[in-house]
């Protein structure tokens, strides 16, 4: 029997070493899937974490950099592969370990790579038109569609606005001025950031001048002295209203008065009052201590609530009527256009305003590049599709004017 054992251990002695020599060989990983074949095996390891190194002159995708953290926790997130959509700014978010930073220098915000694809496109992207490919594209419809929604908003995060309470005098609370065109008011005392406070943006007009129009919300009831201080201190000679006080819900508050009121510091007189097909004028003149100011409020009310107008006629008119004071109030300052957030009609009207002057002057026009110069100094400017299709058939209407007037 014992001999019999003897025997039996060393048969599985001799195909244990068989096993052993006869294995296949299993090729180790490269370096990167080793580390991270490491990670996901031995989760109590130190968590890897991303630094995103970004290249200060713009040039190609932001660089990641794997380091070891000194925590000791497992970092709950599980990282997904970085394939070339995210690198060139999808919704998919870098999880950064910030456990360290408060023995480094404070932290710098930084543009995503989404952030800083969506304004290379607000920058760069053009579509010049030619007065017949104009007329081409309007009939349309699926085009500039497709075209519109490819258009980064540029909306503004309320954290990027440094002014304690400065929520108290937004008609919506995602509708925020872009700090860099920001108007400032002149502050009431030193300490009081509020103040300087308005929901409002100079917007750049054609080739690209400065502070050619402020965009702006309807007035609300605590900042009506505030939009007439507006007015004053950027000493503008038109005021553009394209919504009705209510609509669906309150647009806009009456902040004019039937005759004479006074406003903070301004004393505003309405002079006279014309009554059109589709807008009425009134002339006023504003004061202020021995100085006055005249200025013409234009209110269009037959823009349909949350529509297109069904004839582009009635906007192209009031815009022409206003270029014509514009030009007569050479020197002074920009035009001021408001509806009810400052961002749908009004985007509509000065676009318009842009692509006009760009057909007279030039022959041509590119929309696409004009509302994207919209929203760079205001977020959501010419805000659906529907809008900038109707902004191409008011400049196919006015080149349609233009046309006439070359025959005549």
């Amino acid at each position: 029997i014992l001999k019999e054992r003897f025997q039996l251990s060393l048969r599985q002695d001799k195909e244990k070493n068989q096993e052993i020599h006869l294995s296949p060989i299993t090729l180790q990983p490269a370096l990167s899937e080793a580390k991270t074949v490491h990670s996901m095996v031995q989760p109590e390891q130190a968590p890897k974490v991303l630094n995103v190194v970004v290249d200060p002159q713009g040039r190609g995708a932001p660089e990641i950099r794997a380091t070891t953290s000194t925590s000791v926790c497992p970092s709950p997130f599980k990282m997904k592969p970085i394939g070339l959509q995210e690198r060139r700014g999808s919704n998919v978010s870098l999880t950064l370990d910030m456990s360290s930073l408060g023995s480094i220098e404070p932290f710098v915000a930084i543009p995503t790579p989404r952030e800083k694809v969506a304004m290379e496109y607000l920058q760069s992207a053009s579509r010049i038109l030619t007065r017949s490919q104009l007329r081409d594209v309007v009939a349309s419809s699926h085009l500039l569609q497709s075209e519109f929604m490819e258009i980064p908003m540029n909306f503004v995060d309320p954290k990027e606005i440094d002014i304690p309470r400065h929520g108290t005098k937004n008609r919506y609370k995602t509708i925020l001025p872009n700090p860099l065109s920001r108007v400032c008011l002149r502050p009431k005392n030193v300490t009081d950031s509020l103040s300087t406070y308005i929901n409002a943006n100079y917007i750049r007009g054609y080739s690209g001048k400065e502070k050619a129009f402020i965009a702006t919300q309807g007035p609300m009831i605590n900042t009506v002295d505030d939009f007439w201080q507006m007015v004053w201190q950027e000493d503008s000679p038109v005021i553009v209203m394209i919504t009705k006080l209510k609509e669906k819900n309150e647009k806009c508050v009456l902040y004019w008065p039937e005759k004479r009121g006074i406003y903070g510091k301004v004393e505003v007189l309405v002079i006279s009052v014309n009554e059109c097909d589709n807008y009425t004028i009134r002339n006023l003149v504003l004061k202020q201590g021995s100085h006055t100011q005249h200025v013409k409020h234009y209110w269009y009310t037959s823009w349909p609530d949350h529509k297109t107008p069904d004839s582009a006629q009635p906007l192209l008119q009031l815009m022409l009527d206003v270029e014509e004071d514009r030009l007569a109030s050479q020197g002074r300052g920009p035009v001021v256009v408001h509806c009810s957030a400052g961002i749908g009609r009004t985007g509509c009207f000065i676009a318009t305003s842009i692509g006009c002057r760009q057909l007279k002057e030039e022959g041509v026009v590119d929309a696409l590049s004009i509302v994207c110069q919209l929203r760079m100094d205001r977020g959501g400017m010419v805000q659906t599709s529907e809008q900038y299709e109707f902004v191409h058939h008011a400049l196919c209407l006015y080149e349609s004017r233009l046309s006439a007037e070359t025959v005549q």
